[in-house]
């Protein structure tokens, strides 16, 4: 299916997809579609579908099929992980009024060493306020290959995002990324909806390229500390508030092999770092 490329990531937009682990969307979603949904959840009309399942086969004749339809979220589905993936699974996460029990921190799959990666797409079909609780995620890492449930017993690390938004909004995660569902404090019921998708072909500059060359600063700028903000390399090498000073640079090195995958610069690199590692004169 054709996609405008309007619809589609731009290159900064997949930078900080690497950097960062996810990208977050507001009120992207009609109300009139998180209204559906929140009725298909409430008659339990949402059925998923076997595993490596087409997604474009699935959920026909539900809110979510229009959901998944919007030209919005075909464009950063196919901008992830290609035209029609493959379906994983799929999650409905209700949390009660004045639910106290929250989720542990983990990731949603074993120790996973793939550069290849699937994406998780959350969506909040009404507004949650921050005693609702909502998905609390750890940005950047993504990297740190853990298996499940092993890191439940840390919680309040520097940097995580309580996941306070409006109707409508959009996660779309790494599928290793550490996150976690959070207390529902309110008298109102919290309603999330999750699909994992596959890759069915090659990640290679699925998205927009067209920014690509220009998203990089010339070495000048760089050496002199005066690269825009927006700029590329600066993005992949900006640090998270977690990262301890010598696994930064480690993290940084993680994203420009996951860069280099993306774009198939073999060249790529950020300070030298990745270079200096295939130094092998022979």
């Amino acid at each position: 299916m054709a996609i405008d490329k309007k619809y589609l990531l731009n290159s900064k937009q997949m930078a900080e997809f690497v950097a960062r682990g996810f990208l977050r969307f507001d009120s992207l979603v009609p109300d009139e579609i998180n209204q559906a949904v929140m009725r298909d959840i409430d008659n339990n009309a949402i059925q998923g579908a076997p595993a490596g399942t087409p997604i474009d086969e699935c959920y026909h004749g539900t809110a979510i099929r229009d959901l998944l339809d919007l030209p919005e979220i075909q464009g950063l589905i196919y901008s992830l992980v290609g035209e029609n993936p493959l379906f994983d699974h799929d999650a409905v996460h209700v949390r009660e009024p004045n639910q106290g029990k929250a989720q542990g921190l983990h990731a949603d799959s074993i120790i996973d060493v793939r550069t290849h990666f699937d994406i998780q797409i959350m969506y909040f079909p009404h507004d949650v306020p921050l005693e609702m609780g909502g998905t609390l995620l750890l940005p950047g890492s993504h990297f740190r290959k853990v298996n499940e449930m092993d890191i439940a017993f840390y919680q309040n690390m520097r940097g995580q995002i309580p996941m306070v938004c409006e109707a409508g909004s959009i996660l779309v995660l790494h599928h290793g990324i550490w996150h976690c569902g959070r207390q529902n404090q309110t008298d109102r019921r919290r309603y999330m909806f999750k699909v994992r998708l596959n890759p069915a072909v090659r990640q290679l500059r699925l998205w927009n390229t067209d920014d690509l060359e220009d998203g990089y600063a010339d070495h000048q700028e760089i050496f002199a500390g005066k690269a825009p903000e927006d700029d590329i390399q600066t993005i992949l090498s900006k640090m998270e508030p977690w990262f301890e000073q010598a696994s930064g640079r480690l993290e940084i090195v993680n994203r420009v092999k996951l860069w280099r995958f993306l774009t198939g610069d073999e060249d790529f690199d950020v300070h030298y770092w990745v270079t200096r590692l295939e130094n092998m004169p022979a």
